[in-house]
């Protein structure tokens, strides 16, 4: 019968536990983008309500910022080869796609943490929601003015913040729902308690 993995062998638990992290990881990812296909529903302008944060947040609250963040960029970059990008150019894939989800690593914070799995969350939906206003205000401004939900906005401010801050809102809102039903079933998980044993 072969040694457990809790063996106190130091560079064994550590080979162990990045090859766990990545094969997570993977699985997150591909869960990630089969969700960013089931949207709820899609603005004209790209932003979409669906769970893809969810397993990307779960990730990064499970492992830590480190992975998080490989993980997030890795999402942002095959999102755009395999769900399309709407965008103005290569800064406006860099910034929706690429950086606003690899931002969402900080949600790696929480690790460990009590209830760390919500205001984990909380963080790296916020900061996914920073990236996406700032490329509202310096690239979408091209776009003004211009009208979204019956109302016609010409400040660049106020129209990314309403624009990004809908869908992104609602992803989040809904991460946090489903993470409360599942907290209690794998508290275990959400803090990574599982992996220091």
């Amino acid at each position: 019968m072969s040694e457990p993995v809790t063996t106190k062998a130091p560079g064994r638990r550590r080979m162990y536990l990045l090859v766990r992290m990545l094969c997570e990881g993977g699985v997150m990812i591909a869960l990630a983008l089969v969700l960013g296909l089931l949207k709820v529903f899609e603005l004209p302008q790209g932003g979409s309500i669906s769970l893809e944060m969810l397993p990307l947040l779960f990730f990064c609250v499970r492992w830590g910022m480190g992975g998080g963040f490989i993980a997030c960029f890795a999402f942002g970059v095959l999102q755009v080869f395999i769900q399309g990008a709407v965008s103005w150019g290569w800064q406006s894939i860099l910034l929706d796609y690429v950086l606003a989800f690899g931002v969402m690593g900080i949600a790696g914070l929480g690790r460990g943490k009590p209830h760390g799995i919500f205001w984990g969350s909380v963080l790296g939906g916020a900061a996914r929601f920073v990236v996406h206003y700032i490329s509202g205000i310096t690239i979408y401004k091209i776009l003004a003015p211009t009208e979204i939900f019956g109302t016609v906005f010409d400040n660049p401010a106020l129209y990314s913040l309403i624009y990004n801050g809908s869908y992104v809102g609602i992803d989040l809102v809904l991460c946090l729902v489903i993470f409360g039903i599942l907290y209690a079933p794998l508290k275990t998980y959400m803090t990574g308690a599982d992996l220091r044993r």
